[in-house]
């Protein structure tokens, strides 16, 4: 074979040169695809999240859809070839099933399971609310020092090396099959491979808090007699270590701006538009508070003081669970947004706050978060799609194309939850983690549950501050604390195990091939978790 001939053989099937402009989400061929998959992804996130109280990761399905419509050979199809365009299918896709599972029906079946149905709709329209401004935050927010594309959004680095070894062959193709194999495999015998293929990705420091911290609830029961969930020490460490993580975003905000006469650098602008954010945000979450206060009528049986005081610890709830969840998605790719809403509720219930007002507190913390870390999920499989090249205008078009794709997503949750509600509702089919915040707030909280959660409060918070902003040390073994998953530990300590000695053996090289196969097992993974959960619904 002569040395042109082989050339050719080796090459690529598609040219990977970014196009001029990026596939449009309102394309009529792109719109149909984001409705058609949004629809059944919100339709599947329910029926699951009611039957198993999981919600699966659908971001591939609707990647492997536009795949297989890009090799059906009719010009309509055609635009699907590209990745760009796979792009934008996962992302409706994911965004529908996250946001019409973990933010919109989830919280509305709290005031349903505590006896007050009439609050179900003015529920609806304010989490609908919040969800939608927790994407665009999110979306504002992505790239910036707080929320960094380079970090790891396991979730996205999985979908992004799956559309591209589809597209591309070769052996990118063979290492991300070889995870995918072994994502699947392990899933088979109820291992939590997830937590592997983060381990051999995720900041190394990052990864072993969270690997301690689930090691330590997993085993402390067993171990030393101490159910440490009993005592709220998981939940006090991430109340310090994210009032810590909230100071250290103002901090990043308030420090680094640029020098009058010297134009800013990245990150200098990255932090005014975090403020801006912040800032925007902050009044979102205000307005929808008062709306949920007085559409749900919560406001009759409070002061004007105590009507305040709720208002405003609302607001700043949602603000710390939308950036404690944003952290431990952006490092771990896990979130624990269901025990971090139960934080706010705690903390609600010791202020004193009536019965009516805290089922109005859990729901709307409760759904703010997940579609935050979602959308840090899809934009960091986009950004790595389009050759990591932040700040160039196809890089920011792409942003802004798939932050269309995922309103698309989420308009159509909104939908689909508002049209079946009823029906589920009608057969008892709630989330099963209602049945916890409804308790919560009936059985109220002693003084010795304040006191541990103040004391344990301090050592969340030192640790928080030993790792600084990068590394994130307190909320990520808190993350883990929070999760009675020992297996999961012991698989994040495999992964990290695995990833030293690559690293040890390949060097420089190692990093590339752990991202593409790392992908490919939380893939796997994710894979067989969704469609043995289908058809386990489906029976049900």
């Amino acid at each position: 074979m002569s040395i042109d001939t082989e050339a050719t053989a080796l090459a690529p099937l598609h040219d990977h040169t970014p196009p001029a402009l990026h596939p449009k989400a309102l394309a009529p061929a792109n719109l149909v695809l984001t409705l058609v998959l949004s629809v059944f992804g919100a339709i599947v996130g329910i029926q699951m999240l009611a039957s198993l109280g999981i919600t699966p990761s659908t971001s591939l399905i609707g990647a492997l859809a536009a795949m297989t419509l890009a090799r059906v050979p009719l010009a309509m199809f055609r635009g699907f070839r590209s990745v760009h365009a796979q792009n934008l299918a996962q992302t409706s896709i994911s965004s529908a099933t996250f946001g019409a599972a973990n933010s919109l029906f989830l919280p509305i079946g709290i005031p349903f399971l505590f006896g007050l149905p009439e609050m179900v709709v003015p529920m609806l329209v304010g989490v609908s609310l919040a969800m939608l401004l927790d994407a665009w935050l999110l979306y504002r927010m992505f790239d910036t020092p707080a929320f960094p594309a380079k970090n790891p959004w396991p979730l996205g680095i999985a979908a992004a090396e799956a559309i591209k070894a589809g597209d591309g062959g070769g052996k990118q193709a063979w290492l991300l099959l070889g995870g995918l194999a072994t994502g699947a495999l392990g899933a088979v015998f109820k291992l939590p491979m997830s937590a592997f293929g983060v381990a051999l990705i995720g900041g190394l420091g990052a990864m072993t808090a969270f690997g301690i911290g689930l090691l330590v609830r997993g085993h402390a029961l067993p171990l030393t007699g101490i159910d440490i969930g009993a005592l709220y020490l998981p939940h006090g460490m991430m109340i310090g270590a994210g009032i810590v993580a909230l100071a250290q975003v103002g901090r990043v905000v308030l420090k680094k701006h640029g020098t009058a006469g010297v134009p800013a650098t990245p990150d200098a602008r990255g932090a005014r538009a975090l403020g801006r954010s912040l800032r925007l945000g902050g009044i979102g979450y205000l307005a929808i508070m008062v709306l949920l206060a007085v559409g749900t009528g919560v406001y009759h049986g409070m002061s004007l003081g105590m009507l305040v005081g709720f208002v405003l610890y609302g607001t700043f709830a949602a603000f710390v669970h939308e950036l404690i969840v944003g952290i431990a998605a952006m490092h771990s790719g896990w979130f624990p947004a269901f025990a971090v809403a139960l934080i706010s509720l705690l903390i609600g219930i010791l202020i004193g706050f009536p019965p009516e007002a805290l089922v109005v507190l859990a729901g709307f913390s409760a759904a703010t978060g997940p579609a935050f870390a979602d959308m840090g999920y899809d934009l960091k499989a986009g950004h790595l799609l389009r050759g990591e090249t932040s700040g160039t205008a196809f890089e920011t078009a792409g942003r802004r194309e798939q932050m269309i794709a995922g309103m698309v997503g989420f308009a159509v949750a909104i939908v689909v939850v508002a049209c079946s509600w009823r029906l589920f509702f009608a057969n008892h089919q709630t989330a099963p983690i209602n049945a916890a915040y409804v308790a919560a707030i009936q059985a109220g909280i002693s003084g010795d549950t304040a006191r541990n959660l103040a004391l344990w409060a301090v050592p969340g918070a030192l640790l928080q501050l030993a790792g600084g902003a990068r590394q994130q040390l307190g909320v990520l073994f808190a993350t883990g604390l929070l999760i009675a998953s020992p297996l999961a530990g012991w698989m994040v300590a495999a992964g990290i195990a695995c990833r030293l000695l690559v690293q040890r053996v390949l060097g420089s090289a190692a990093r590339e091939r752990l991202e593409v196969f790392a992908g490919g097992v939380i893939a796997g993974d994710a894979l067989y978790s969704f469609f043995s959960g289908a058809v386990k619904s489906l029976r049900k």
